[in-house]
């Protein structure tokens, strides 16, 4: 998540959808005031200016839990405890900024087609485990499966962003958001977080079967629906 009170603009990030090369772009235009969410530390490595600013003391950012606390467990950078985060839904921090910039600042985030994002993040999600899971055996655990991109960028089944571009169309609609911020043509994206199966992909479909694609579709209905996504 980025917050930029020097070009007026909050990005919300959300996952799988090159989110990591946008970080990236934007923040090389951060002013010294902008909030830039930290990420891992080879990602942190090729960002302009690294996490900065995030930490946050407001009565509505949530607490470490106290056995973490007692137990001196690591503060986990994409916590919320620690203020701003990393995939930070639009809602909260609308709750942090006030409304005065909530409504001022222009707000946009980027979707992916969710049966080829499903695909990227169970590479990504299983990229250790040699060999990995099945698609099928990996989308079973709906806790860890399920990608909530949808309620990063929506209250209530409704996009609270001024624009929400997609990965499909990602250098077009990367240049429109640019325009809006009067930033055109000044920050170019670069490749970031791609998973070694990515570089070499096969075509998403054939990953699935009849029931997973159902699933997914089922899982999705939104995004599909607002995006007029087809498998």
């Amino acid at each position: 998540m980025i917050l930029s009170h020097e070009h007026k603009f909050i990005y919300i990030k959300t996952r799988k959808t090159a989110s990591s090369s946008i970080e990236i772009a934007l923040s090389e235009i951060c002013g010294p005031d902008d909030i830039i969410t930290p990420t891992r530390a080879d990602l942190e490595a090729m960002r302009a200016k690294p996490g900065q600013n995030y930490r946050l003391e407001h009565p509505l950012v949530p607490k470490r839990p106290f056995l973490k606390r007692m137990l001196g467990r690591p503060e986990r950078h994409y916590h919320p405890s620690v203020g701003y985060y990393e995939h930070m839904p639009a809602w909260r921090v609308r709750s942090y900024v006030g409304e005065e910039i909530w409504s001022s600042y222009y707000k946009f985030s980027f979707e992916r087609n969710p049966w080829d994002r499903q695909v990227s993040w169970y590479r990504y999600k299983t990229r250790h485990k040699k060999p990995p899971m099945s698609f099928d055996r990996f989308n079973r655990n709906y806790k860890k499966a399920y990608v909530s991109n949808f309620d990063l960028y929506s209250v209530d089944d409704e996009i609270i962003l001024d624009y929400v571009g997609t990965y499909e169309n990602l250098a077009h609609d990367f240049e429109h958001a640019m325009a809006a911020i009067n930033l055109e043509g000044r920050i170019s994206l670069a490749q970031a977080n791609v998973t070694k199966a990515d570089k070499v992909s096969r075509g998403y479909r054939e990953f699935y079967s009849d029931r997973s694609r159902a699933l997914i579709e089922g899982w999705y209905e939104r995004e599909i629906s607002y995006f007029n996504y087809e498998f």
